[in-house]
């Protein structure tokens, strides 16, 4: 029995994960949702996000000549050129996964934008994950240096991005529908890609447009210096018609399309009930363990994983973290596996996950390096460069979180 997976199967779990990706993508769901629920008269865009520029681009082919004028705002490198050409449009970027002053330059063309469209205008705004970075309003007592301090601590803190978000949301003047506030009695409608478990509109984008719909939980545990920036949190008021919120593309419908990639080309195929959840290394023992008593075939999961960062974190994201972490578990196994991020982006890498196979942890010795200290530093980016297992796709158009897709061969040399 050889260790690594026949190339086909990695070729296999690719497929699928891109058909996940296409059946999301910012530019499609946009063209069904408009054409579902068609805008009349002049329109005016706002798109904010890391799927903002293919949102946008769908609402362009929709609208034609209805469409007046638009704002896009998302992260370096995720905007097109063709984008940027169209003289209606005004492209800026913003900061992340850690916002900076262009984030803050951001909310002030945000709140400008708004305050300039004519009120016959109907305001469509597209929003995806990424938007709490992207784009800031902060409280008068809050600074860039404040706001960074704490993104870093909540990025390297192990929360889930409910109660990311929740912070995020106490220390700004237009998160938790407090910029509902800026549209006075305009019309406007609110397109989202979720990224978030339960797709809550309220916490994509920690709900621009969106007031909490249930009552507010505890805040999590927070460093006393992070409460009390919490503790000055301004009141949420709804002064005007809730914004109609459609949520138009989610993490169900791209496992629903990836799994239906696999069983075309003839395989059994299963979407686990348990989506992906708490740590990243504990999520990487549960499916290592499962696939390691399976019967033959593919396995998909989908969620979102955290890690805790030390103080000094290497090249990696939550991604790489769970593959190599599996990939330890799973060695000699004949087993693939797919960890990626459906944006393209994991952790501040350019690179969406990894495809580890029963041989990876083989190859990562060879090169003489130690995988599990690699994990304590928060590295495995740098294991999974070594083995050659890095998936690069580039921005996707699209971010509904993680997907996990494991593939569970008879042996380890037929497909």
């Amino acid at each position: 029995m050889t260790a690594s997976a026949p190339p086909r199967a990695k070729q296999l779990l690719e497929d699928m994960f891109l058909s996940g990706l296409a059946a999301v993508h910012g530019a499609r769901v946009v063209r069904q949702a408009l054409a579902a629920r068609p805008v009349a008269g002049p329109v005016s865009v706002v798109a904010i996000g890391k799927a903002a520029d293919a949102m946008l681009a769908g609402a362009v082919e929709s609208l034609g000549a209805q469409l007046v004028q638009a704002l896009l705002i998302s992260k370096p490198g995720f905007i097109s050129q063709a984008t940027c050409a169209d003289a209606r449009v005004t492209c800026l970027h913003g900061g992340h996964p850690l916002p900076d002053e262009c984030s803050l330059a951001a909310g002030e063309q945000l709140l400008a934008f708004i305050d300039a469209t004519s009120s016959e205008h109907h305001l469509l705004f597209l929003f995806s994950g990424g938007c709490s970075s992207l784009v800031e309003v902060l409280r008068a007592d809050i600074d860039l240096t404040a706001l960074q301090r704490v993104n870093r601590w909540l990025l390297g803190s192990g929360l889930d991005i409910i109660a990311m978000n929740q912070v995020r949301r106490a220390l700004s003047t237009i998160k938790g529908g407090r910029l509902a506030k800026r549209l006075v009695n305009r019309d406007a409608t609110a397109l989202l890609i979720s990224d978030v478990p339960n797709d809550a509109p309220d916490v994509i984008g920690s709900g621009l447009l969106c007031p909490p719909r249930t009552a507010t939980s505890a805040m999590p545990a927070l460093p006393d210096w992070l409460r009390d920036l919490v503790n000055g949190e301004l009141p949420i008021a709804q002064d005007r018609d809730p914004v109609e919120h459609h949520v138009i593309a989610t993490l169900d419908m791209a496992l629903a399309a990836a799994a239906e990639c696999g069983r075309a080309q003839g395989h059994p195929v299963q979407v686990m009930e348990k989506g992906l959840s708490g740590s990243a290394q504990s999520a990487a023992a549960d499916i290592a363990g499962y696939l390691s008593e399976a019967q033959p075939g593919i396995y998909l999961w989908g969620g979102e994983t955290s890690v805790l960062l030390p103080e000094r974190s290497g090249r990696g994201g939550r991604n790489q973290h769970l593959a190599l972490n599996a990939a330890l578990a799973l060695a000699d196994y004949p087993v693939s596996v797919l960890v990626a991020g459906t944006d393209g982006n994991d952790g501040s890498t350019d690179v969406a996950g990894a495809i580890i196979d029963g041989g990876t942890a083989q190859r990562i010795a060879a090169h003489g390096l130690d995988a599990r200290a690699h994990l304590h530093a928060a590295d495995a980016g740098s294991c999974l460069a070594a083995s050659g297992d890095l998936l690069k796709t580039g921005p996707t158009g699209t971010n509904v979180m993680d997907m996990v897709i494991g593939l569970k061969l008879p042996d380890a040399d037929t497909l």
